[in-house]
């Protein structure tokens, strides 16, 4: 039996519905913490660095847990694609995207709260964009509506049909959390897994 209390750091709903495949009592606590990428950061820095201070700043609340933070962001061609927010925004990355190759990175922290020890990861996973037409594109945002979607797309549902291959060890590290490295990551703080 597991004893540990779990804490996801997030408030995002694909985040926590990754977590819950793992079959673990946990519970959520938004972050409160500035996202703000430094000056010429790379993506590959900003989302390690944004998923350890995620944890961080929940860590205090929760002083015997293992808490977990993650954070993603996409580039193409070295720019950040950030949540669209709007449909004209995300035509507009999506436009960016078309033909491309685009780089997704996750970063994961896992923090023990008790002890102040973290594992921190950064997971990429590589998505090859087909090209599309500005039709195909107004199409799925009108099927999909990805606005809260780094780089415009929910790859688990009809975006897969913009792709032309992907690549990565691990397809959930493109939803938001990457499962196969966090199971490794809890079990190496003593849960059971399976």
């Amino acid at each position: 039996m597991n004893a540990r209390r779990i804490v996801l750091a997030s408030s995002s709903p694909y985040r926590r519905e990754l977590l819950e495949r793992l079959r673990l009592p946990f519970v959520t606590c938004s972050p409160d913490c500035d996202e703000t990428p430094g000056e010429q950061e790379p993506p590959e820095c900003l989302v390690e660095r944004l998923a350890r201070i995620k944890a961080d700043s929940v860590a205090g609340q929760f002083p015997d847990a293992l808490v977990i933070g993650s954070d993603q962001v996409a580039a193409v061609g070295g720019r950040i694609l950030t949540k669209p927010g709007t449909h004209e925004r995300a035509r507009e990355q999506l436009r960016q995207c078309s033909g491309q190759r685009v780089e997704f990175h996750t970063g994961l922290c896992v923090r023990d709260s008790a002890s102040g020890v973290e594992s921190t990861l950064r997971e990429p996973f590589t998505i090859h964009f087909r090209a599309l037409t500005d039709e195909e594109i107004e199409r799925y945002l009108h099927t999909e509506a990805p606005y809260d979607c780094a780089g415009s797309i929910r790859s688990e549902g009809y975006a897969i049909t913009l792709f032309d291959r992907m690549e990565g060890r691990d397809p959930t590290a493109l939803v938001g959390l990457p499962l196969i490295p966090l199971a490794g990551m809890l079990r190496a703080y003593g849960l059971l897994l399976p």
